[in-house]
């Protein structure tokens, strides 16, 4: 499990870093294999459903989060309401979050969901931007990383891409470090390197 540290945090079964759940589960490596296996779900039935009229706005992100680990948490889709910080890292401050959430979505709008970037760099580039965005702002209390990867493959597939294969930079750290530089330093070309990477067309 991740170790956010949350300022008067409601949603982890005391003593632990495990979150309070529908099942009762006290084990966190049994909670995580079936956060991943909802994950799995997911991204079968939001694939089922993508098609060019599909609208990938703020909604849209929060009720992947919402419909992915509803039947687990009663937290999801619910953004938080506490202040967050992981390690050295502060995400936006929950004062914030609501508006600087919108803004991002609003760019995204502006940006027609990345539609008309139809050079491979530059499209990679605009993803690393706005998933450096959603990586600072961490809007909710568990699971920001997973749903905000399903949602940038969802922004990908949209656009004619496969899910970016993350498999080269996950177990070495890499990606954990470019997202710390998205967060820290507002950096985000190491983030693009991986997608680049990792981008193939469908």
């Amino acid at each position: 499990m991740s170790k956010y540290q949350l300022d008067n945090s409601p949603i982890y079964i005391d003593g632990t870093d495990i979150p309070k759940n529908k099942l009762n589960i006290t084990d966190s490596t049994l909670i995580h294999e079936i956060e991943n296996q909802l994950l799995e779900q997911s991204y079968k039935h939001f694939i089922s459903l993508l098609s060019e009229n599909t609208l990938l706005d703020e909604n849209y992100f929060i009720s992947l989060h919402k419909k992915t680990f509803e039947s687990l948490y009663d937290f999801a889709g619910v953004y938080r309401t506490v202040n967050m910080t992981k390690g050295d890292s502060q995400f936006c401050l929950a004062q914030y979050l609501c508006n600087e959430s919108a803004r991002i979505f609003k760019e995204l709008h502006i940006n027609s969901y990345l539609t008309n970037y139809h050079d491979v760099s530059t499209f990679a580039q605009k993803l690393a931007y706005f998933k450096g965005e959603l990586i600072a702002l961490h809007p909710f209390y568990e699971l920001n990383g997973r749903t905000l990867r399903l949602y940038c493959d969802m922004l990908c597939i949209f656009n004619g891409y496969n899910p970016i294969d993350y498999s080269n930079t996950i177990e070495n750290g890499l990606y954990i470090e470019a997202s710390i530089e998205c967060v820290q330093y507002a950096n985000t070309e190491k983030l693009e390197a991986i997608i680049l990477q990792g981008l193939s067309k469908r």
